[in-house]
């Protein structure tokens, strides 16, 4: 009995998770558009619910991140996504939503860790959410250098951008909106989390 309610007060905060990145999304909170990318705070509700309820929830949590995303490159309200999906479907598929479900997931495991290095310290739930937006760029750019880098939309940005290599080229489009993504993330998603786990707790 107690499982099944464990199971059903999950699955509540979950949808509540959810609701709030759809929310988010519609409101405009959820991303602001930077240039041909997304300036993202839809990883605030992944990273609470990445810490709160798990790596599973905080996969399910970013793949409905990646399905928002996905819809952007097919109705072309992103315009990276959106050149991308016409380069190869599949890739950018797999750009949208398997990174951010491995970016939820790994958000989750990276809580888990930080939790067993520093016990009751409240910096881990900072820590954790930091994870969220870092991880999010890092798969997300990377799978974009991986695989669309030769591609002509992405050397165009290469020519404009002035860089020499993959490197700085994810440095100089990511830029001063990545660093202001880490920074409300990991504070707001931190103190959310912390607070979300002390009502829960009680």
């Amino acid at each position: 009995m107690n499982q099944k309610k464990l199971n059903v007060r999950t699955m509540t905060q979950l949808a509540l998770l959810i609701a709030v990145e759809i929310t988010m999304k519609a409101i405009g909170l959820g991303s602001v558009p930077v240039g041909p990318l997304y300036m993202s705070f839809l990883t605030v509700p992944i990273a609470v619910g990445a810490i709160v309820l798990g790596p599973l929830e905080g996969a399910i949590l970013g793949g409905v991140f990646g399905i928002v995303s996905f819809k952007d490159a097919l109705t072309g309200a992103s315009a990276m996504t959106s050149t991308l999906l016409t380069v190869s479907p599949l890739h950018t598929f797999i750009l949208c939503i398997g990174t951010r479900i491995l970016m939820g997931y790994c958000t989750g495991i990276m809580y888990l860790l930080i939790k067993k290095l520093l016990k009751e310290n409240n910096v881990r739930y900072i820590l954790a959410a930091l994870a969220a937006p870092v991880l999010n760029t890092l798969f997300f750019m990377g799978y974009i250098v991986l695989v669309f880098y030769n591609s002509e939309y992405i050397q165009s940005l290469v020519v404009l951008n002035n860089v020499s290599n993959p490197i700085m080229f994810v440095i100089l489009l990511v830029g001063i909106q990545g660093l202001i993504e880490a920074i409300v993330c990991s504070a707001v998603g931190g103190l959310a989390a912390k607070g979300v786990e002390s009502i829960l707790k009680k």
